[in-house]
């Protein structure tokens, strides 16, 4: 049987940032993923956005990982010249009666150590974006988009730079919990062939599926799995170029952050996502449900056009929280929290997942290298 000094399944953003810091800490580090191509799930099927840390309860994991990860994140950028722009954003109350949400945002982003933003006025938030219409706003300075694809090459390239590896087409289908490692076995999904691999440290980053990936190690309390939900957020695009240069969102709604207006890095407009619960992977783009999107978008771009809005793209959410409950934080369980040494499981690595990725790689790989930065 082969062993490996460190296995991290899954290789979206998350699992290929564990890798590069895995790897940069001196470990032979194989990552397994199960698809074709890297990056192919929640990673690539997002807003693109690099958040500032404005939302999330002070003292979460997603406060936390944010701020740090954020700043981590610009640097990593300008390191290896990934496409980013720092743009900014708004957040917007589109009537009075949500003016009071927007201080309390305010107040909740200090709390959590993001001191920039800045109250504006109508008239002052208009000065920014002339299509815009609001009664007050936010401006976040903070915010930035990024091109996801070239980041995910990025961190792939780091961490094969240091040695790491790369397995696709290639899904654990269970695992035993022994003395002094963790066995798992493999399929090849391309061929049917099976292999066991054994290693004394596995990092389960497989996003949608590590709940169920979990499940299947023999040895692990079965009390220590969460219940997972699949949030679909469907995304759509208008034609053209939309009349504004930062991103815009309304105030937050249950579920998410309501149907916003982001940019990519050529400039064309992306409105969403909103909210579908569902229970299967299914990524593709009801035309209908763009009728409800010219609604909530009208709220803060009045002029949107009829008909002008096309479906664009979806992506599903790991969310460890259901319709009507509170948003759920990280969940990054160790021995600490199960009883099983080398083991780390990372679960509802939702947003703020992309801007966290290298403070939560940072993270796990200090649980196994204490001694190390």
């Amino acid at each position: 049987m082969e062993q490996i000094d460190c296995i991290v399944a899954g290789a979206g953003v998350i699992g290929l940032a564990v890798a590069r810091s895995m790897a940069a800490q001196g470990l032979d580090t194989l990552i397994l993923e199960s698809a074709d191509a890297i990056g192919t799930e929640t990673s690539s099927r997002n807003s693109e956005v690099i958040h500032a840390g404005i939302y999330y309860p002070h003292g979460s994991l997603k406060a936390r990982f944010c701020v740090a990860g954020r700043d981590m994140l610009y640097r990593y950028c300008a390191e290896r010249a990934i496409p980013h722009r720092r743009c900014g954003k708004l957040i917007v109350a589109t009537d009075e009666a949500q003016e009071p949400v927007l201080a309390a945002i305010r107040a909740n982003a200090a709390a959590c150590g993001v001191n920039d933003l800045a109250y504006l006025t109508s008239a002052e938030a208009r000065a920014l974006e002339p299509a815009l219409r609001c009664t007050a706003a936010l401006l976040s300075p903070s915010t930035g988009i990024i091109d996801s694809h070239a980041l995910l090459l990025a961190l792939l390239g780091d961490a094969e730079e240091r040695g790491a590896m790369l397995s696709l087409n290639t899904r654990v289908v269970s695992g035993r919990i022994e003395t002094a490692c963790i066995v798992l076995e493999t399929i090849d999904t391309a061929s049917g062939g099976r292999f066991e691999i054994a290693t004394p440290r596995f990092v389960n980053a497989a996003g949608l599926s590590a709940i169920t990936l979990a499940g299947s190690l023999e040895g692990l309390d079965r009390q220590f799995l969460p219940t997972l939900r699949y949030a679909k957020g469907n995304y759509f695009s208008v034609a053209g170029r939309a009349p504004f240069t930062r991103l815009v969102y309304p105030v937050p709604e249950p579920g998410g952050l309501g149907v916003h207006l982001t940019l990519d890095l050529g400039g064309t407009a992306r409105f969403g996502p909103d909210v579908e619960w569902t229970d299967r992977l299914d990524y593709r783009v009801d035309p209908a449900r763009g009728e409800g999107f010219y609604e909530a978008i009208r709220r803060y771009w009045p002029d949107l056009a009829d008909g002008s809005l096309q479906p664009a793209y979806s992506g599903i959410r790991p969310k460890l929280s259901g319709p009507g409950e509170a948003n759920s934080d990280f969940v990054i369980q160790d021995a600490n929290v199960h009883g099983v040494a080398g083991l780390v499981n990372l679960f509802g690595i939702e947003s703020p997942g992309l801007t966290s990725s290298l403070a939560i790689a940072e993270y796990v790989a200090h649980i196994f290298t204490p001694g190390k930065r």
